[in-house]
């Protein structure tokens, strides 16, 4: 997408990168937290994670949109980001499988685009300060100092999980255990994987009381991903609280952070996040090392978790953060990543494997 630069990303450490707007153009600006994903693949995917609500995506990977979008890799049905950062961006995709260019992906779901960046010199920002906000215009007349005060002003970090949660119950047949879903802003990966080992599959909002999944009779209970500080939902951690050790449960992402907060531990915010395709997690029940997909900004602190019966059974092998959670009980179980990937590798699909098992065994007894 070569053309005249006719749009800025603001950051609010007074770093300002020109580029061209693409995508929904008409929305003049959009204003979210500026974050970078380090997948080479995947972009529809990451567009489709409700995970990234509220955040501006930067893709470190310099082409992105080369093999176009399609009806089959949506993560959602709707994309709730708030801009989108890319060195290059396809116009003209190749893909048997593909419908539309990012461009028109895009502008259907309201999000703006800016293309041009150098996505290395985004990045290597953000990994020094931190993640930042940032504003995506085409205003790029406007007085800088203006547009930096009105980011200050600016909340974007509001309601997201309840902007992305389902806001009502529903079902998805199968002859298998019952299974009640959390829905933090799932991804459809999660739900598939669930139904594929022949879950009945109930999916449930955010808000939805502990006596209400009870009522549901679940077999087990999963508490899916989602955007956000995992302290802003604190009521979903009450909610699962009193199935501790008494109902095989199993977070994944933001659901990891809950079973957490729900034992009585703490999580505290990264510097800059994982996200990406390519973090190196070891399972210490096997010394076995996994290639994982991930999208988070927050991690379980782990001095906090003596006395919450929960023990680290993952870490991640570049900082050491608490990547995995299992529970005295047995039943309890959690990943700070995605086993469903999409995108990502399918080294961890086996963990879907072990919740279904720990429903059998608790079945049995």
């Amino acid at each position: 997408m070569k053309q005249q630069k006719n749009a800025m990303l603001v950051l609010e450490d007074g770093n300002v990168l020109y580029g061209c707007a693409f995508g929904a153009t008409d929305n003049k600006k959009s204003i979210g937290e500026v974050v970078f994903n380090t997948s080479m693949t995947g972009y529809q995917e990451v567009l489709t994670d409700p995970s990234y609500c509220g955040q501006i995506v930067t893709m470190t990977y310099p082409l992105i949109g080369n093999y176009g979008l399609n009806a089959e890799d949506l993560e959602c049905m709707f994309s709730h980001v708030s801009g989108f950062v890319v060195k290059e961006a396809s116009i003209h995709p190749s893909n048997w499988r593909s419908l539309e260019s990012i461009d028109e992906f895009l502008k259907a779901h309201g999000v703006m685009g800016i293309a041009g960046i150098d996505t290395r010199m985004l990045t290597r920002i953000i990994r020094v300060h931190g993640t930042l906000k940032g504003m995506i215009t085409t205003n790029i007349d406007a007085d800088i100092s203006t547009l930096l005060a009105e980011l200050q002003q600016t909340s974007y970090m509001y309601d997201q999980v309840s902007r992305v949660s389902t806001k009502n119950i529903f079902r998805s047949p199968g002859n298998g255990y019952r299974v009640v879903l959390i829905d933090m802003g799932t991804k459809l990966g999660i739900h598939h994987e669930l139904l594929k080992r022949g879950c009945d599959v109930t999916v449930v909002p955010y808000n939805t009381t502990s006596e209400q999944i009870q009522r549901l009779q679940p077999d087990g209970i999963m508490i899916s991903n989602g955007p956000g500080d995992p302290k802003s939902v604190m009521q979903t951690a009450e909610q699962i609280r009193p199935f501790i050790g008494k109902l095989p449960m199993y977070g994944i992402c933001l659901g990891h952070q809950l079973i957490a907060l729900a034992a009585g531990a703490n999580t505290i915010k990264l510097k800059f996040g994982h996200r990406g395709g390519n973090n190196p997690v070891k399972d210490l029940r096997t010394n076995r090392v996994y290639i994982t997909s991930q999208n988070h900004g927050y991690t379980v602190d782990k001095e906090s978790l003596h006395g919450t019966g929960l023990q680290v059974s993952h870490i991640n092998l570049n900082d050491d953060t608490v990547e995995g959670l299992v529970h005295d009980s047995g039943l309890l179980a959690s990943v700070q990543y995605h086993p469903e990937a999409a995108p990502g590798p399918l080294d961890s699909g086996y963990l879907f494997d072990e919740f279904v098992d720990t429903i059998k065994k608790w079945k049995a007894e």
